[in-house]
C-alpha cells in the first residue's frame, strides 16, 4: 500500500492545543464496523454504551519529563569529568535531548537537536551542571546513544527536576506546569513513556466508577511508549517501514483476565493503539493467547493484519500517514476510517493528543 493512501486534509485550527478542563466532557464518535454507521456522542456516555461483562484493557504507563534543554560542552576527554575545575570550559550552543529508551541504568537512546552538529564524544549539560550526557554513538535521523551522569542523587530524580513534558510538535506552545498532570492518564502508574497513551486521557474517576457499577471489567497492561509510536513513515510503500520496538509488561492477573474473557466470549475493548499493539504482538507469538511476562513489541499493524484479541477499540484521531492511523484502518477498514475522519472535520471535532476520541465497535 502507498503511504499517500493514509493521507487526509485537516484544518490546523482543529488540532487541540490544550486539554479540556473536564476530561470526560470530550466528544466521542462511535463507528460501527459491521453497519458502517456513525454516531456523535460524548465520552460520558461510554458506560451506557458498553455492556456488562465487557473487558476494558488499559495501558498504565506513566510519562516522564523526557525533554531536556541544555548546552554543548565540546569533546575534550577532560570535559567529561565534572570533578575537574579546568574542564569547565567554553559552553557552546543550545541543544535539545529527547530521551526515548533506557538501555542500562545510565545509558539511554535519544533524539538530539540540532542532530547534524552533535558528534560522538561530545558532552551536553543540563541545568547548572546538574546533569550531563556524554554522546557515545550516532544513529539515523538524529538518534544518539548517551551516558547520563547526575551531579548529586539519582539520574531519574535529576531528569524529573530538569526535564520538560514531551508534548508532541503539533502542540505549538511550550509545556506548562499543568501539562505534568493533563498529559497523563488518571490511572498512570509505571514510569517509562515518552508519549502518552492518549485514548486514556478521557477517563475520570467518575467514569471509572460508573463502568464498575455497570459491570464492565477492567485490567491493566504496560507498554512504555517510545520512538516506535511517533517515528514517521519515510517509505513510499508502507510495507517497507520497520517499527522500533517498545518495552511491555503483562502481569499474571491481566493475562488471566484477557484469556478468561476470550474463552467466555465476552467483548474485549482495547483502550488505545498501544494496548492493541501489545496484545496483538503477544498473541501473535503465542498462538492467540496472552501470556504474562516482559518483552519488546515491534508488530506493525496495517490493513490485512489478522487481529486475534481486539474486538473493539477506543482511540483518538491520529496524524495523516502515521502508523497509528494505519492500525486503526486495519481494524475498521481504511475507507470507513477516512470517511469517519471527514465527518469529524465537518463536525469540528478536536484532533490529536488533547482532542476528542472515537469508539470503534
Amino acid at each position: 500500500m502507498l503511504l499517500e493512501e493514509f493521507n487526509y486534509p485537516l484544518p490546523s485550527e482543529l488540532i487541540a492545543q490544550r486539554s479540556l478542563t473536564e476530561r470526560d466532557a470530550s466528544r466521542m464518535m462511535v463507528l460501527d464496523r459491521a453497519g458502517g454507521t456513525l454516531q456523535d456522542r460524548t465520552f460520558r456516555e461510554l458506560p451506557g454504551i458498553l455492556q456488562p461483562g465487557d473487558l476494558l484493557v488499559f495501558n498504565n504507563t506513566r510519562v516522564f519529563p523526557a525533554r531536556l534543554l541544555g548546552r554543548r560542552r565540546g569533546t575534550s576527554a577532560q570535559v567529561i569529568s565534572r570533578h575537574n575545575p579546568a574542564a569547565r570550559e567554553h559552553l557552546t550552543g543550545e541543544v535539545e535531548l529527547m530521551l526515548t529508551r533506557q538501555v542500562t541504568e545510565d545509558e539511554w537512546e535519544g533524539l538530539v537537536h540540532p542532530g547534524r552538529k552533535i558528534r560522538s564524544g561530545e558532552v551536553l549539560i543540563f541545568g547548572e551542571d546538574e546533569l550531563e550526557a556524554e554522546v557515545l554513538s550516532r544513529g539515523d535521523y538524529g538518534l544518539r546513544r548517551v551516558r547520563l551522569r547526575a551531579r548529586e542523587g539519582r539520574i531519574d530524580a535529576a531528569i524529573d527536576r530538569l526535564g520538560h513534558v514531551p508534548l508532541p510538535p503539533y502542540i505549538h506552545r511550550p509545556d506548562e506546569s499543568d501539562d505534568r498532570e493533563t498529559y497523563q492518564t488518571v490511572y498512570a502508574k509505571e514510569r517509562g513513556a515518552v508519549a502518552a497513551p492518549t485514548a486514556g486521557f478521557h477517563f475520570t474517576e467518575r467514569v471509572l466508577a460508573e463502568l464498575r457499577q455497570r459491570g464492565v471489567e477492567t485490567c491493566e497492561i504496560t507498554l512504555h511508549v517510545g520512538l516506535g509510536t511517533f517515528q514517521p513513515v519515510r517509505a513510499e510503500r508502507v510495507e517497507e517501514h520497520k517499527m522500533e520496538s517498545e518495552r511491555y509488561e503483562i502481569s499474571e492477573a491481566a493475562a488471566a483476565a484477557v484469556n478468561r474473557a476470550l474463552v467466555e466470549g465476552r467483548r474485549l475493548i482495547a483502550v488505545g493503539t498501544t494496548t492493541v499493539r501489545t496484545l496483538e504482538h503477544v498473541a501473535r507469538e503465542h498462538t492467540g493467547r496472552i501470556v504474562p511476562g516482559t518483552g519488546d513489541a515491534d508488530v506493525f499493524i496495517i490493513p490485512g493484519f489478522p487481529f486475534r484479541i481486539t474486538q473493539a477499540l477506543l482511540t483518538n484521531f491520529h496524524l495523516p500517514k502515521s502508523t497509528l492511523l494505519m492500525l486503526v484502518s486495519a481494524f475498521a477498514g481504511r475507507e470507513s476510517v477516512l470517511r469517519a475522519y471527514a465527518h469529524a472535520v465537518t463536525e469540528r471535532y478536536r484532533f490529536y493528543s488533547y482532542g476528542d476520541c472515537m469508539l470503534i465497535i
